[in-house]
Order: C-alpha cells, then sequence, then structure tokens
C-alpha cells in the first residue's frame, strides 16, 4: 500500500484527503512512478472544486510530477526501470506512486534535477505554447503578461526576454514587483495602486501591446482587450480569480479587430512528437541559462490543504513542489 491525496467531494482545501490507496501493477502502455517531487499548479484548484470536473469520485489531483520508472507494462519499449522521467497530465499526480501511459511521459536530462523538472513540466510547457506557437514572440515583440511573478509568468517573461521581447508584467504587491523585474519584465505594473491599461499606454507611447497573456480571467476582462494595439491577440489561458464574463464577438471588432484565443497545454501536446518536441525545447533553455527555475516553496504532500490555502490566498510566488 502507498499513500495519495484524495478528493471525494469537490470543495475547499479541506477537500484533500491524505490515504491509504492501493496502485497495482502497470498494464499494457503504462509504467508505474515512484514520485519524488509533485509540482503544485493552480489548475489543481480548479479540479479540487469541480470547475474541472472528473469522471468519478473520489480522485487523485495533480498534473504534475517526476520520479522514476519502477515498474513497465506490456508493450513499453523506450523506458526502463530506474529511468528518471516528468510528466504534464494525466490527472493523478498527488500519490507516492501512481501509474501513468508510457507515451505521456519525458525522460529528464543529466542536467535537470527531479525537483526542477516537476516545477517546469506544466508551468514551462504552457510558457513554451504560449511564446513559441500561440503568438510566436520575437525581438519586435511588445507584451503584457499577468501575474508576472506567478509559477507560467516567472519562467515566460525570462523566455520572451530572451527572445529580445519587450516585456511588461503586473504584479499584486511591490514584493512581486522585485520578483517580477529580476525574472525579465522591463516594465512592472501594481495592479492593486496602477491602472494597468494607462500604464501600458504610456509605456508603448499609445500604441498598446501586440499580445497580452491572461490566466486571471474575471479581474482583468475587458481591461486586457484595452491594452491591446489594432489586431492584437488576447490570450486567456486561465481564470485565478474566476470566468472571464460572457461577450458579444463584435467587440473584439470595436476594439480594434483583435483576436482572442482560449489554449489548452492538452492540445498542444497531444501526440507524442508535440510532447517530446515542447519538453526538449523547454529543458534546452534551462539548460542553456536562459530560464532559471526558482522553487520558492515545498511542502510535504500530506499537507496539500495547507499548500492549497496559500496557493489560493496568493502568498506564494514562483514554483511550488509537493514532496511525497
Amino acid at each position: 500500500m502507498t499513500h495519495a491525496i484524495r478528493v471525494h467531494d469537490y470543495g475547499g482545501p479541506e477537500a484533500l484527503q491524505w490515504e491509504e490507496v492501493e496502485v497495482g501493477d502497470p498494464g499494457p502502455g503504462e509504467v508505474r512512478i515512484k514520485q519524488t517531487a509533485i509540482g503544485l499548479n493552480y489548475i489543481d484548484v480548479y479540479l479540487r472544486t469541480g470547475l474541472y470536473p472528473q469522471d468519478q469520485l473520489p480522485f487523485i489531483p495533480g498534473m504534475e510530477g517526476a520520479g522514476v520508472v519502477t515498474a513497465i507494462g506490456e508493450g513499453v519499449r523506450d523506458l526502463k526501470v530506474g529511468r528518471r522521467v516528468a510528466y504534464a497530465g494525466p490527472v493523478g499526480a498527488y500519490a507516492q506512486e501512481r501509474l501513468i501511459a508510457a507515451d505521456r511521459v519525458v525522460r529528464i536530462p543529466e542536467t535537470v534535477s527531479d525537483e526542477t523538472a516537476a516545477s517546469i513540466m506544466l508551468k514551462g510547457m504552457t510558457a513554451q505554447y504560449l511564446l513559441r506557437r500561440t503568438y510566436k514572440v520575437g525581438p519586435e515583440t511588445t507584451l503584457l503578461f499577468h501575474a508576472a511573478a506567478g509559477g507560467v509568468g516567472m519562467i515566460a517573461c525570462q523566455w520572451a526576454a530572451s527572445l529580445g521581447a519587450t516585456v511588461i508584467g503586473t504584479v499584486g504587491s511591490s514584493g512581486k514587483a522585485l520578483i517580477a523585474r529580476s525574472h525579465g519584465c522591463t516594465h512592472v505594473i501594481n495592479y492593486r495602486e496602477e491602472d494597468v491599461v494607462a500604464k501600458v499606454k504610456d509605456y508603448t507611447k499609445g500604441e498598446g501591446v501586440d499580445v497580452v497573456y491572461d490566466s486571471i480571467g474575471k479581474d482583468t476582462f475587458p481591461a486586457s482587450l484595452d491594452c491591446l494595439k489594432r489586431r492584437g491577440m488576447w490570450v486567456s489561458f486561465g481564470q485565478a480569480s474566476g470566468p472571464v464574463p460572457e461577450f458579444r464577438i463584435n467587440l473584439l471588432a470595436q476594439k480594434g479587430s483583435l483576436f482572442a484565443t482560449r489554449p489548452a497545454l492538452g492540445d498542444y501536446i497531444a501526440t507524442r512528437k508535440e510532447l517530446v518536441s515542447t519538453a526538449n525545447d523547454l529543458f534546452g533553455v534551462i539548460a542553456k541559462g536562459k530560464v532559471k527555475i526558482a522553487v520558492n516553496q515545498t511542502y510535504p504532500l500530506a499537507e496539500a490543504e495547507r499548500a492549497h490555502r496559500e496557493l489560493e490566498g496568493r502568498l506564494t510566488t514562483g514554483s511550488t513542489l509537493l514532496i511525497p
């Protein structure tokens, strides 16, 4: 027997229960992993509350982890026992051991620790698709990144800066402003004290930005649209403050023939080839020192409830790990 965090009923952090579970042997195409580190992400809150409902209850939340392969199922050819691997999805990460499809894990390079890998798979691959595929960022790009001191923000802003972009970040405190500036932001706006739209217009000489990356949702709409230049792109990839209100699509025309998209990581790593390519790009920029990873908080896995309370209270910065 091993232990995991399970959710029996959707709800607050108290819904996270530390329990004994049985893992079993890997089936065809699966591997069993003894996990060494698990990433904490805001999507875990959406899973716990039922915003992203699961097929059945109880379930084990969590979408990101790293560890060592301890058993291999029939038909698995390119992994062996003892191999260090990491993954982002499917759900079930909050466990000491787990089963997972072999084609959903990637090998961790020798240059990357388990802790780093577990903290970057979801956030780092999200940053990769946002900057390299949803909108291809380059030296001519000026962008706005909300929650610049958050887990995705700290990775994406460094990466964007290394691509030559001008990065404007929003944060909620002076402490987080310092973090954002040290992680690639050219300009930082404290949204609690400053008018975000007005400051963006100041920094861009009235033009607006090419692209806004928005994981906040309700609280940043429609302000995010007002920060864009004509034909700019609004990328809504999360809703930390609640869902974006429904709006008529002609609003995009009224505000400058804007583009809007609601991407999800799963659609950018749907195939094995896409997954490996995305992960390798991420590992590459880390190996070259273009993106430095800060694991700023660690909690025992058994204390996932406390970790969730502090995450939702916006008391965390950068990456957070749960240690089995």
